[in-house]
C-alpha cells in the first residue's frame, strides 16, 4: 500500500539571496574576490597560474594578513620559528584564495613562459557577478568554487615530496597508492551522511556531529556488533583523513568545524599533552553542515542524478503533484511545504484543487485524502463552498464533514453508517502508508473499533479497495486479543467476499 517514497527527506533552504549573501560572506570567497580586484598588469603568475613568490608578500597585504612581529627577542619576533610559521600560513592563505579566483574565473591568467618569463593576470568576467549578477549567479560562482575545493581536499597531504620523486624529476603518485576515484567517492558519501543526518527527523537537525561517529558510518558494517580492532584502526585513520578536509572545507563556508584537539594527534609512542576525558567526544571534533553546505551537497545530490527535494519544490506545482510528492515528508516537513503550495492561493480554487486530487481507488489514494485533511486544515473558512460541493461524494463526503463540524458551520449532514465505516477503514489505511508512531497507530485503530459496536461485523463489507489489508493490521496491532480475533475473521470475510466478486 506505500506510496512511493523521494530518497532522502526534504530540506529546508532559506531563500537564495540569504544563501548568496552567505556564499559572499565566506572567508575564501571573499579574499578571492579581494584578490580580483587587485589583480592587474603588474600582477605575475607562473607556469601554472599561481602567484609568483615575489607577488605573495603584496597579496598578503591585500587581504589584511600581514603578520607583525612581537617586540625584539619575543617569542613571535622577526627571524623567529613562530613568525616564519605565521608569515608563511598568510601567504598559503593568499595563494589558495588566488587559485580559487582563477578557478571560479574571477580572475584571468595568461600562464608564465617559464621561471624567467612570468606571465600576467587580470580580473575576470566573472567578477561582475559579484555585484551585478542574480543571487543564481553567485550561488552558481559559489559552487563552482565548493567543486574547486572539494576536488583539493580529495588529494593526499603531501609532506615530504621529495620521498616521491624520481630520478628524471618526476613525481610517481602511484607509489602514494592514491585512487582519486575512491577518495572522491568516500568524501561524497561522507558528505551525504551528514545531509541526510542533518534533514532527517530525530537527527541532530542544526547541531553539530562527532568525527568519530561520520567516520564510523562509513566504516563500519551496518550488521557489525562490536567493533574489531582493525574496524577501529580504520576509523581511526578515516577521522584524521576527515580532520584535513573539513579544515580545507570550511573556508568555503561548506561546514562549521571544530578540528580534533590536538593533544589527540600525538606521535605514535609519545604521550598525548593533557589526559584525555573519554567521555568529552568533542575533543575528537565536531562538525555541521551550514545553510550553505546543505545547499551544496543537495545541488552535487541532484547533478549525480539524486532525489533530494527540498521545501518549497512542489510549490508551483499543481495539487496532485503536491498530494503525492508529500507522501514520504516527515510532518513538519509536509505542513511547511503545504503552506508554501497554499501562500498566494486562493482559497475556494485550492480547496477545489485538494479535494479533486485526492480522489481515487488507487493504493496511493487514503494518504493522499489524509494529506488533503491536513492541508485543509490550514485553510480558512473562506473554503466552506468547495468543501461543501463534495458532501455527498463516497470518498470526500466524511472528511468534508469532519471540515466543516470542526469551523463550527451549520446544517452539516450526518454521515450515513456505510459513509462512517468508509472513512474508518480510509483512515487506519492511510496511517499504515504513513509509517507514523506505531502506538499511536494503536491507539487510532482501538479508539475507531471501539467507538462503534460491531465495528468487526461491518467493516468487512466496507466496499474499500484497501478494507480487507486494514482489517488484517488491526489483527495484528489491536492489543485487545479477543478484538484482536474478530478483526482477524473479518479480514477473512472481505478476502473471500473480495475473491468471489460479491
Amino acid at each position: 500500500m506505500s506510496a512511493e517514497q523521494p530518497t532522502l527527506p526534504p530540506v529546508r533552504l532559506p531563500a537564495d539571496a540569504e544563501l548568496a549573501r552567505d556564499a559572499l560572506a565566506s572567508p575564501l570567497l571573499a579574499r578571492a574576490v579581494r584578490l580580483a580586484r587587485w589583480a592587474g598588469p603588474e600582477t605575475r603568475v607562473g607556469t601554472g597560474g599561481e602567484l609568483v613568490d615575489e607577488q605573495l608578500p603584496e597579496a598578503v597585504e591585500v587581504l589584511g594578513l600581514t603578520v607583525e612581529a612581537d617586540g625584539e627577542g619575543g617569542a613571535a619576533g622577526e627571524g623567529s620559528e613562530a613568525f616564519e610559521d605565521a608569515v608563511e600560513g598568510a601567504e598559503i592563505l593568499a595563494g589558495d584564495a588566488w587559485r580559487l579566483a582563477v578557478d571560479t574565473g574571477l580572475v584571468t591568467v595568461e600562464d608564465g613562459a617559464d621561471d624567467e618569463t612570468p606571465g600576467g593576470a587580470a580580473p575576470g568576467e566573472n567578477l561582475a557577478l559579484i555585484t551585478a549578477g542574480s543571487p543564481q549567479d553567485v550561488l552558481g560562482l559559489w559552487l563552482d568554487g565548493f567543486d574547486a575545493v572539494f576536488a583539493d581536499a580529495v588529494v593526499p597531504v603531501l609532506d615530504d615530496l621529495d620521498a616521491i620523486a624520481g630520478a628524471d624529476g618526476e613525481f610517481d603518485f602511484d607509489s602514494l597508492e592514491w585512487d582519486p576515484e575512491a577518495e572522491a567517492e568516500f568524501l561524497e558519501g561522507v558528505l551525504g551522511n551528514l545531509y541526510l543526518l542533518t534533514v532527517s527527523e530525530g537527527g541532530p537537525g542544526d547541531g553539530p556531529v562527532p568525527l568519530p561517529a561520520l567516520a564510523a558510518s562509513m566504516v563500519v558494517p551496518d550488521d557489525m556488533g562490536e567493533p574489531t580492532d582493525d574496524v577501529l584502526e580504520q576509523v581511526s585513520d578515516a577521522m584524521m583523513r576527515l580532520d584535513e578536509q573539513f579544515r580545507l572545507l570550511e573556508p568555503i563556508g561548506l561546514v562549521e568545524y571544530q578540528p580534533v584537539d590536538e593533544a589527540l594527534m600525538a606521535e605514535e609512542g609519545e604521550e598525548p599533552a593533557a589526559t584525555l576525558d573519554d567521555e568529552d567526544v568533542t575533543r575528537y571534533g565536531m562538525v555541521r553542515l551550514t545553510p550553505l553546505g546543505l545547499y551544496g551537497v543537495r545541488a552535487r545530490m541532484l547533478e549525480a542524478g539524486l532525489d533530494a527535494p527540498a521545501v518549497g519544490d512542489l510549490a508551483d506545482k499543481g495539487a496532485d503533484a503536491l498530494l503525492g510528492g508529500i507522501a514520504g515528508y516527515p510532518a513538519a516537513a509536509a505542513r511547511a511545504e503545504t503552506a508554501a503550495w497554499l501562500a498566494g492561493r486562493d482559497a475556494v480554487t485550492a480547496a477545489r484543487e485538494l479535494l479533486h486530487a485526492a480522489r481515487g481507488a488507487d493504493a496511493g489514494s487514503p494518504l493522499r485524502r489524509l494529506h488533503c485533511q491536513q492541508a485543509l486544515s490550514l485553510v480558512g473558512t473562506e473554503a466552506e463552498p468547495a468543501v461543501r460541493e463534495v458532501l455527498d461524494d463516497a470518498e470526500l463526503g466524511g472528511l468534508a464533514r469532519v471540515w466543516l463540524v470542526e469551523r463550527g458551520a451549520a446544517d452539516v449532514p450526518a454521515p450515513s453508517e456505510e459513509m462512517i465505516f468508509w472513512l474508518a477503514i480510509d483512515t487506519i489505511a492511510a496511517q499504515l502508508d504513513s509509517d507514523g508512531d506505531l502506538e499511536e497507530l494503536q491507539e487510532l485503530i482501538e479508539g475507531l473499533a471501539g467507538r462503534h459496536s460491531g465495528f468487526f461485523e461491518a467493516a468487512w463489507r466496507v466496499e474499500h479497495p484497501a478494507t480487507a489489508e486494514v482489517l488484517e493490521a488491526m489483527g495484528r496491532l489491536h492489543r485487545d486479543k479477543s478484538a484482536a480475533k474478530e478483526a482477524r475473521k473479518s479480514a477473512f470475510k472481505a478476502r473471500s467476499r473480495s475473491g468471489s466478486g460479491s
